[in-house]
């Protein structure tokens, strides 16, 4: 853009930001607040161990599912209108969670409320990518967008707690009621009419076909914590799955619009900074997750005392959201900071492999969860530019999609993994005569190194794969249009 924008223009486009990262806070919220109202959640409607871990599945399948066919959807009938319907129809799922008088009801009704998170959620960065589209406000607007993201977690642990003691667990999906409404009312006047792409069309036999593989690909991961890996359950949603993913590539190479043109393949750094994502978000589910279970089984934290442990990397994520990231893309490029911000975070993951039964909180527990904020406020932020870097406008929700689902399910698949060898880890310790407390915290230590295992993983193929190389188009070298090698 050459013209400035008018004072008013330029409050409006900050204001929207505001908007679209409301929408995702409630995503986040809502993935963490849950698990920390799930043994009153059991206790009130008598789920059992195995049928209760379907309160959470049953939003993951379906959040996973939907990302890419709503972000196309996106492409194709308004950003806009998609991201108001996904928070109505998100909001509205809330308020029968929050209804639910019967298991059947609660989960059914969590499945409707993952499938409105993948609408609004498919979209937003395609928004911020078009309302943004200098560098420097853009890498702004991506910081703001990932405190939201990375920091919303441990936000979600100190709601939960906090609502769940104070009143019931009905009132955690309450809470969403208030702020959906907002948010339509906000996103109505605040973000800009995008419009309807002219001819275009829903390709709808590549839709049922990927959010089918996404969905039974999701399913089987999470099963293969209860089930085992190599259970025929497994193996056979996972076959299923892939099957699905490659009839859905046969009909994309073949069809005049399809849902997904494979072109957008060959962007420069969108899958590449995908694998990428990959492996850092792995590292980070391990902490979050296998972090909070350490704090209450072996430490005996409260939920509120845990959502407290980790606001040093809440406080930090946020301290850098502020402006501290884009000033340090601007000033050394998206590259150097990514790879310092992964090398800090699997620092911090280290750090978490060395507490034990009595480690008090300062100064390790507090400078493992600070240097992974650290990591993380530094190198989401460059990833998210990097892959959205070079997206023509009329695929910015498919591209916004393949982000959220690479993370999704890189998210889901580390989860399992990781929490199934800290499982397998403990249990072995326990059957040889081991002690209940060491064993866990040996399980928990295996799983943090090989999360930072992950992260370091990821920080070497960044080295291979997002390394700017030397171009003879000067405008092709800019911080925000890193070549990548191998992207297709």
């Amino acid at each position: 853009m050459t013209h400035s924008l008018s004072l008013t223009d330029e409050r409006r486009r900050w204001l929207a930001l505001v908007v679209v990262c409301l929408a995702q806070l409630m995503i986040v919220l809502d993935t963490t607040i849950v698990n920390v109202a799930l043994p009153s959640i059991q206790a009130d409607l008598n789920f059992s161990q195995a049928d209760l871990t379907w309160v959470v599945n049953a939003f993951l399948v379906t959040f996973g599912g939907f990302l890419l066919l709503a972000g196309r959807l996106g492409d194709l009938f308004g950003r806009k209108r998609v991201f108001l319907f996904g928070v109505a129809f998100f909001t509205l799922a809330s308020l029968l969670c929050g209804l639910a008088p019967s298991q059947g009801a609660l989960i059914g009704a969590r499945f409707l409320q993952g499938i409105g998170a993948a609408v609004q959620a498919s979209v937003i960065l395609a928004i911020i990518v078009t309302e943004f589209p200098q560098p420097a406000e853009r890498a702004r607007a991506m910081s703001a967008y990932v405190f939201v993201a990375v920091a919303g977690g441990s936000l979600g642990l100190l709601a939960g707690g906090a609502l769940t003691q104070a009143l019931d667990w009905h009132w955690i999906f309450f809470v969403n009621l208030p702020i959906g409404a907002a948010t339509i009312a906000l996103g109505r006047a605040l973000i800009p009419e995008d419009g309807a792409r002219v001819g275009g069309r829903v390709d709808w036999l590549g839709a049922a076909l990927v959010t089918g593989s996404l969905m039974t690909a999701i399913y089987a991961i999470v099963q293969a914590g209860s089930v085992g890996w190599g259970s025929d359950r497994v193996l056979g949603y996972g076959a299923l799955a892939v099957v699905m993913m490659a009839a859905f590539v046969t009909v994309e190479r073949r069809i005049a619009h399809p849902l997904m043109p494979l072109r957008i393949l060959r962007v420069r750094g969108l899958v590449s900074s995908s694998v990428v994502r990959g492996f850092l978000v792995t590292g980070m589910y391990s902490t979050f997750f296998l972090g909070t279970l350490y704090l209450e089984h072996v430490r005996h934290f409260s939920a509120l005392d845990t959502g407290l442990a980790f606001l040093p990397w809440t406080l930090t994520v946020a301290a850098l959201s502020l402006g501290l990231t884009a000033r340090l893309v601007g000033r050394y490029g998206e590259y150097p900071v990514l790879i310092g911000g992964m090398a800090a975070a699997a620092a911090g993951l280290v750090l978490f492999s060395t507490v034990g039964a009595d480690t008090a909180f300062f100064p390790t527990i507090f400078f493992a969860n600070f240097a992974i904020g650290l990591g993380l406020g530094t190198s989401f932020a460059p990833l998210m530019g990097i892959a959205m870097a070079g997206i023509p406008a009329a695929d910015a929700g498919l591209g916004s999609g393949i982000v959220n689902v690479s993370q999704q399910l890189s998210g889901a698949l580390g989860l399992a993994v990781l929490g199934t060898i800290a499982t397998n880890r403990t249990q072995a310790l326990v059957e040889t005569g081991h002690p209940l407390t060491g064993s866990l915290i040996s399980g928990y230590h295996l799983a943090f190194t090989i999360g930072a295992a992950s992260i370091l993983a990821g920080a070497l193929l960044a080295l291979v794969l997002l390394r700017p190389r030397p171009t003879r188009e000067p405008e092709l070298a800019s911080s925000e249009s890193f070549a990548t090698q191998g992207a297709a």
